[in-house]
């Protein structure tokens, strides 16, 4: 969310043995006689699978007609094929919400419109709506009102969503957006220029859990919540979900750094050195990681379901450059590391870190951002149903690496190259088979354009939401056990074999 003060762990990194309950999951440095990133993969069975539909997106109810367009009978095809792109042959998991899900209301006959209402969901919305769900079998998660404090507002809201969209399509409804918020932002203006807030400064989670329990008898279920991101409400997850036995699905935020409330000097202000730094990847992850166990005792999901570079969408420099998309393949790693069940990475037009843009001059196209590149390699590397496993690497500097294994028994190797140093990588191998390689690079760090991902890209604009060109994967063959290749500075690399 755009608005939000910095929400993040200030932990040390977990043994893997605690946080995924095997050994090994991250890699291991350990000492080597040459200048050469030895990498062996465990042969273990690996950790909890990859659920389907663990990469999702968290779009904004502002974005859907800028994105999916106004004609319900003929959606963009070029967004929906964008969208299928991150979970192949699987129901993408879409979240509807961020901060507008406290401005938005849907008309009902003799209620007036709240104050704080800026956001009217019109039936051509929720039309386009059912079109998108419709056409990729999407799991939906609907944002709903919950700042407005008026149950009818909220009432209204899902009745539409149920009426319009349909049950096959919405697998929850979250009430509110970050709510810890609500007694410290302003929710609206009024003409005087007095600032009004949603709820008085006051305003904790025990109010929250009251307003919800409210709020919550007149809507169907299943419910998510508390979609917070909070570390001083976060501890309250259990609470939360004792309870409330209508919860479905268990939300919470996660971001790295932020523009707003902090110096250009602060460790957590968009930095590309700040982006990569451990406490905006692995220390994000170790951050929820003691939410993960509570959700999975009563057996509900736990999704990061909205997450992205810097917190006030405005990050110039980094969040629409190569550095996101490093970041974004590290995190998403990250995550299934500590057990997350799903992810969706945040997307609203004007944001820095907005995915993509689209015009429609007689036909669809797009423009792709940088970061989307990095999360269609995590969609290549980890596969629904494939496990982390594994792996220990000799000179390490400056590489991270992650493996998982797929139903098929291939193993997919990440190797991600933060450093300035161009390296010499061997991966050891179980034979004298064939490995393929495919690389995710760009010029340099802080490149807006000029990404390719196995040696294709979108181009300037696209059409189709295809990768396009001549394919740069490589194939490598196994020499005494090993696959070797180099691994240029700033880039990352996939190895399947």
């Amino acid at each position: 969310m755009r608005r939000h003060p910095l929400v993040l762990a200030v932990a040390l990194v977990t043994t893997l043995a605690a946080a995924t309950g095997y050994a090994g999951a991250k890699s291991t440095a350990v000492s080597a006689p040459r200048d050469v990133a030895t990498v062996t993969v465990s042969r273990g069975a690996g950790g909890p699978a990859i659920q389907p539909g663990f990469l999702g997106l968290s779009l904004e109810n502002t974005a859907i007609i800028p994105y999916a367009g106004s004609d319900p009978k003929a959606p963009d095809p070029v967004f929906l094929q964008l969208v299928r792109n991150l979970t192949p042959g699987q129901s993408p998991q879409l979240r509807i919400g961020g901060d507008s899900t406290d401005w938005a209301w849907y008309p009902v006959p003799g209620l007036t419109k709240p104050h704080g209402i800026r956001v009217t969901l019109t039936p051509r919305w929720l039309g386009v709506m059912h079109a998108v769900a419709a056409d990729l079998s999407a799991r939906l998660i609907m944002g709903i009102d919950l700042e407005a404090d008026s149950r009818a507002v909220a009432d209204g809201e899902a009745s539409a969503f149920e009426r319009q969209i349909g049950k096959p399509y919405v697998e929850a409804l979250e009430l509110g957006n970050e709510p810890n918020l609500y007694g410290s932002f302003t929710w609206y203006v009024l003409p005087n220029g007095i600032h009004v807030m949603g709820r008085p400064s006051s305003y904790d989670f025990s109010s929250f859990l009251d307003d919800f329990s409210s709020f919550a008898k007149g809507l169907p279920g299943p419910l998510a919540g508390p979609a917070t991101g909070a570390p001083t409400w976060m501890p309250d997850t259990g609470q939360f979900l004792a309870a409330e036995p209508r919860i479905g699905v268990v939300t919470l935020h996660r971001y790295p750094v932020q523009t707003c409330f902090v110096a250009p000097s602060s460790p957590v202000y968009p930095t590309v050195a700040n982006l990569l730094a451990p406490a905006a990847t692995a220390g994000l992850a170790d951050g929820i990681a003691a939410y993960v166990p509570l959700a999975h005792a009563r057996h509900l999901p736990l999704r990061i379901d909205e997450i992205n570079t810097d917190s006030c969408g405005a990050a110039p420099g980094v969040s629409n450059a190569f550095v996101s998309a490093l970041w974004a393949l590290d995190t998403l790693f990250e995550m299934a590391r500590v057990g997350v069940d799903g992810v969706n990475i945040h997307t609203y037009p004007g944001a820095t870190y907005q995915l993509f843009t689209f015009t429609h001059d007689r036909r669809w196209s797009a423009s792709v951002a940088p970061e989307y590149y990095g999360l269609l390699m995590f969609a290549e590397a980890a596969p629904a149903g494939s496990r982390l496993i594994g792996t220990t690497i000799t000179n390490a500097q400056g590489i991270q690496v992650w493996a998982t294994r797929g139903r098929a028994g291939h193993t997919r190797v990440v190797l991600i190259n933060e450093s300035l140093d161009r390296r010499t990588v061997a991966v050891n191998a179980t034979g004298d088979g064939t490995a393929t390689l495919e690389r995710l690079r760009a010029p340099r760090l802080t490149s807006t354009s000029g990404v390719t991902l196995g040696g294709q890209s979108f181009g300037t604009r696209t059409t189709t939401g295809l990768l396009a060109g001549r394919s740069g994967v490589a194939r490598l063959t196994a020499r005494q056990g090993r696959y070797e290749f180099t691994l240029p500075a700033e880039s990352a690399a996939l190895v399947t074999f």
